[in-house]
């Protein structure tokens, strides 16, 4: 399934504050700074990014939970990191705790888990939706 998926492994992303990452463009509130679901976003693609290397082909992961507290305002401009650490494995589930900071400090916390998922199958699933 996965090679060498253990505690501690880490990822991290990165992103600028631009006006397609603000909280008007999410249309999640009437502020120009870092939208709360840019935060999530950026989030996840750092677990993604941890894991993702390590999978054998066919495989993916796929966001299943979120909690954060997003805890501090950034604003255009800045640029902001969210990091990730797995920090519990449970079959095919993972467990992360992932963080955000921007150049001032943290401004995000919470934990994220993502699952393993065989990605032909996942897209075959989702699109027979379209047919219900």
């Amino acid at each position: 399934m996965a090679r060498e998926l253990s505690f501690g492994l880490e990822g991290e992303a990165r992103t600028t504050v631009d006006e397609n990452n603000t909280a008007i463009a999410h249309g999640s509130g009437s502020s120009r700074v870092f939208a709360t679901p840019a935060m999530i976003g950026l989030m996840e693609k750092a677990a993604l990014s941890s894991v993702d290397p390590l999978l054998e082909a066919g495989l993916t992961t796929v966001g299943i939970r979120v909690d954060v507290k997003h805890k501090a305002a950034t604003p255009v401009g800045m640029e902001v990191v969210a990091k990730s650490r797995l920090v519990e494995v449970d079959g095919k589930r993972l467990v992360f705790e992932v963080s955000a900071w921007d150049e001032a400090g943290l401004i995000g916390t919470g934990i994220h888990e993502r699952f393993i998922v065989k990605h032909e199958s996942f897209i075959k699933k989702a699109e027979a939706r379209l047919k219900e």
